[in-house]
């Protein structure tokens, strides 16, 4: 379960202050529900995607006994 802040307060401030796994569970959510979204909808994942790529992706390089390799948002 998603435990961090709402879309209502993280849409106040812009994508390069979110923090990693808020951009993985928008980016997750968002995706699952791409066939719905209206223009805006878009444009916010468009924006969550590029804020991704700009720090380099999810996943982490290597695993280590503190995490895995991929970005966990629950």
């Amino acid at each position: 379960m998603y435990v961090g802040r709402d879309m209502t307060e993280l849409s106040m401030i812009p994508k390069s202050e979110w923090d990693k796994s808020e951009l993985a569970f928008f980016h997750h959510s968002l995706q699952q529900m791409a066939p719905y979204l209206n223009s805006e909808g878009v444009s916010i994942h468009r924006e969550i995607i590029g804020e991704i790529e700009n720090r380099g992706g999810l996943k982490h390089d290597e695993a280590d006994y503190t995490h895995g390799t991929k970005t966990v948002y629950d």
